[in-house]
């Protein structure tokens, strides 16, 4: 911890779930992706103006969980949808 060197823990993955059906919830996006390790955050994206779900969402897990996560969860039939999931990208600039 010496020169300002600071030790990571590991590094967290951004994880982009979509396709999801309009009545999932964070709670329920956390307890699907738990089966793969720990979940740091799950949150599904509703719409500014009426508050509704968009249909995607964003989870947070460490790297290692991620990854198994994504291998698994890709293509996965969730509620009769088929999930999209990969690693998040950065938000473009409009």
């Amino acid at each position: 911890m010496e020169d300002g060197w600071v030790l990571e823990k590991g590094t967290q993955m951004n994880i982009y779930v979509g396709n999801l059906p309009y009545s999932t919830n964070g709670d329920e996006l956390e307890q699907l992706f738990s089966k793969y390790g720990t979940v740091e955050r799950a949150s599904v994206i509703t719409d500014r103006e009426t508050g509704r779900p968009r249909g995607f969402g964003f989870v947070e897990m460490p790297d290692a969980d991620g990854r198994k996560a994504i291998e698994a969860l890709d293509g996965f039939d969730f509620s009769g949808r088929k999930l999209n999931v990969n690693e998040a990208r950065p938000r473009q600039a409009r």
